[in-house]
Parts: structure tokens; sequence; C-alpha cells
């Protein structure tokens, strides 16, 4: 069950969460960014995103800053493509230790962090909170440039950088294409090399891409976990599409 704040009732999967958030209702127990509107709870966290303004960690390929010595290490993976970490059971290779990890739970089935609301349940914590915004329609990653907000940090991200960023810095060592995100280059050298990494369970078919096993599962066994509307039961593949659908409740379009 979600931990509750006692002042305005929200939901949060882990104590650390909750008391971050809680925080927030105590303006006097506040650290406030003298650069922007941010403000934090606790001072090593003000120290963190201060790094952000000074540039102290700032990737020399694309000029983006980053909180410290470590996430800057991470970000440089994203232009090198490198991964050094390798999911033992599948072969998958992920930029960091965590990411595996996280990731090898998908084939334990492990889903520790359960929705209040729905029953849903996830992996890790940040995605619990990540969907409980589904439920609450709180969208707190606004763009500065066209004011559309999103309820996810990596959505606003590769809006961002799809929609206001020019830079393509992935290439496939193919054909010369170039890509904005390193994952979109991956799937698209499988159209050269014909990997097919993605197999199904039931029958023999095989596929390039996550989303074409999952539509195939759905289609021709009925077995994958669909993302159910919680006000009319459509079901959808993906939890995207299904939060897209629910902000058309809220308007006169049919659903």
């Amino acid at each position: 069950m979600p931990r509750l704040c006692p002042v305005c009732d929200k939901g949060f999967a882990t104590k650390a969460g909750l008391n971050t958030h809680v925080a927030h209702h105590t303006a006097d127990s506040l650290y406030s960014c003298s650069q922007c509107e941010k403000r934090f709870a606790t001072a090593s966290s003000l120290s963190r995103h201060m790094n952000m303004h000074t540039g102290r960690y700032r990737c020399a390929d694309c000029g983006k800053c980053c909180h410290g010595r470590d996430d800057l290490a991470v970000h440089r993976r994203t232009h090198s493509g490198a991964k050094p970490y390798e999911c033992v059971v599948c072969g998958d290779r992920f930029a960091t230790s965590s990411h595996v990890a996280q990731h090898t739970r998908t084939h334990s089935g492990h889903r520790p962090f359960r929705c209040g609301r729905c029953d849903k349940a996830f992996g890790r914590s940040e995605h619990l909170d990540e969907h409980a915004r589904i439920h609450t329609g709180e969208k707190p990653y606004r763009c500065s440039l066209c004011d559309r907000s999103f309820s996810r940090s990596s959505h606003f991200s590769r809006h961002s950088r799809q929609v206001h960023g020019d830079r393509r810095p992935f290439e496939c060592p193919h054909c010369a294409k170039l890509f904005k995100r390193s994952d979109h280059l991956a799937e698209h050298v499988r159209v050269h090399t014909d990997t097919r990494p993605y197999s199904c369970g039931h029958c023999a078919e095989a596929f390039s891409r996550l989303l074409q096993l999952q539509r195939h599962l759905l289609a021709s066994h009925a077995d994958a976990n669909w993302f159910t509307c919680f006000i009319c039961q459509m079901k959808f593949i993906n939890e995207q599409d299904l939060e897209l659908h629910v902000q058309r409740h809220g308007t006169t379009q049919p659903c």
C-alpha cells in the first residue's frame, strides 16, 4: 500500500519519497535555488542541483550539465554507446548496474510496488509514482518553449530532444543514417542484421522489436499484460497509449 501524505493524501511508494514531498508543505524547511525556482528538502539535494548551474560536471560532447561525477560518467555512455553490464539470463546489455538489476526483475516477475487504486504492481518504486499520475492527472514537467506538460521526466526529456532539438548524434555503421536516440539506432541496425531477439514462447515467431512481440502475444495467444483504462475498461498494449487515452476523458473527444 502507498504511504499517504498527512496533508494532502497523495500516495508514495517509498518513505523517502513521502518525506521529500511532505517537506514541500512547509516552506521553512525548504532549500531554494538562487538561480531558478526549484526548491529542495535537503541541503545535499540543493548542492547536487547547483552543479547543473555551475557547469562543474559538463559533458564535452553535448554540453549537458550533470549533478555529479558519476552521473556524468553514465551520461557519456549515451554518446559512446557503452553498455558494460550484461543480463545473465537473456544477454541484453545496460549502461548501469542499477538498470541491469531492474531489468532482471522482468525475468523473475517480482513486482513489490503495488498501486493502491487499481492494484497494478511494479518492479520499481519510481514507476509506481509515475503510474499514480494516471489517476491524479498530475503533470509536473512543463516545457518552457511550448507550454506542454508531462507526467514523466523521461517524456519531457524526449519531447525537448525530439521536438525542440536538432542533434542526431547516433549514426548507423551500415548506412550512415542518423538518429536522435540510441535505442532508435539499435532498432534500425536490426534491419541490416536481421537480428530478432524477442522470441515468442508459444510458437516459433521472433521479432526485432519488443512492441512487435507484445502485439503478437495479445493478438495470437492472448498472453500479455493489458493496460486497462480505469474509467471505461478500454485496453492498451503500453502505458503511454493508456495515458493519452485517459486524458481524453477530460475532453469532449470520444474514447
